[in-house]
């Protein structure tokens, strides 16, 4: 039975048979409808309260449906978000170049609106640096730790006092001639090591402090700030005790305070390097006093 006739036998609306000859009036009984219709097609409410038919129109042929074949269905990416991850990736270029023209000021404001990585999300304050802006000497650590992340500057706490040590052992002093940063502005979660691409969305503002510093010496604590700087895997033990170069800078590798806090034997190996920094520093005073 087609579609159409069908729904009209289910809502009670089906054709009505009558004998020939009769009227409408003069309806069957259900076993003269059986008679005519041997094989049952009639539902018993059609033969005992059948209506006036109602004539449906049905079209000749479907009207046809605008939708792809299942063969067009195959995935593309949309052509907005392509353009709106091109124009982030743009405008994240013209981020790194607006940074090289940064003063302290804009810069310090910048970081401390930053949310170029994850690193954002938890952090309490951003740890931009602290000392000398026009120092000869820069020391550069890892990231902020719990209590630098609460403060919103680098190296206090026990690691902070150790340092001031070393630094002491120099003649030298926080905020006299020596300025302190860190690769990674905003503290890693429980303190892990910041990820590659953590350190690459950071290092433009660490190069703008290098710039704006002009240091004659950098002194990377620890593996991560060395690796981070020299941008190599090289272990500490092997970048120790010779001079590298960062932006044209003598750099000098020893290892992290907080390291020397729980490795003290360490602590001989470090002063070797401090060492040998005051003799670099020295020697770049030189050079830099020499005449042309």
């Amino acid at each position: 039975m087609p579609l159409d006739e069908a729904a009209l036998e289910t809502l009670g609306l089906g054709t009505l048979w009558v004998r020939r000859g009769a009227s409408i009036d003069q309806r069957p009984t259900q076993d003269e409808a059986r008679q005519s219709d041997p094989l049952g097609a009639l539902p018993a409410a059609a033969i005992e309260r059948a209506p006036e038919p109602v004539p449906v129109p049905v079209p000749s042929e479907p009207s046809p449906i605008d939708e792809p074949a299942w063969d067009d269905l195959a995935y593309e990416p949309p052509a907005i978000p392509v353009r709106r991850a091109e124009a982030a990736a743009s405008s994240e270029g013209r981020d790194v170049g607006d940074v090289a023209a940064l003063d302290w000021d804009a810069l310090e404001a910048r970081v401390s609106a930053c949310e170029r990585c994850r690193l954002c999300e938890k952090r309490t304050n951003t740890v931009f640096g602290v000392g000398d802006r026009a120092g000869d000497w820069m020391l550069i650590g890892e990231g902020p730790g719990e209590n630098e992340d609460k403060q919103g500057e680098p190296f206090v706490g026990q690691a902070g006092k150790l340092l001031d040590s070393m630094l002491r052992a120099l003649s030298l002093a926080r905020g006299e001639n020596v300025y302190i940063a860190n690769v990674v502005k905003c503290r890693p979660p429980g303190n892990r090591n910041p990820e590659p691409d953590e350190v690459a969305r950071c290092e433009p503002y660490l190069q703008r402090q290098v710039a704006l510093v002009k240091p004659k010496l950098i002194v990377a604590l620890g593996r991560v700030a060395a690796q981070s700087l020299l941008k190599t895997d090289a272990s500490i033990s092997s970048l120790r005790g010779r001079v590298h170069r960062y932006e044209d800078v003598p750099v000098i590798v020893t290892y992290h305070p907080a390291y020397l806090l729980r490795s003290l034997p360490d602590k001989a190996k470090a002063w070797v390097d401090l060492c040998l920094a005051f003799d670099t520093y020295r020697q770049a005073l030189a050079e830099e006093q020499a005449p042309q």
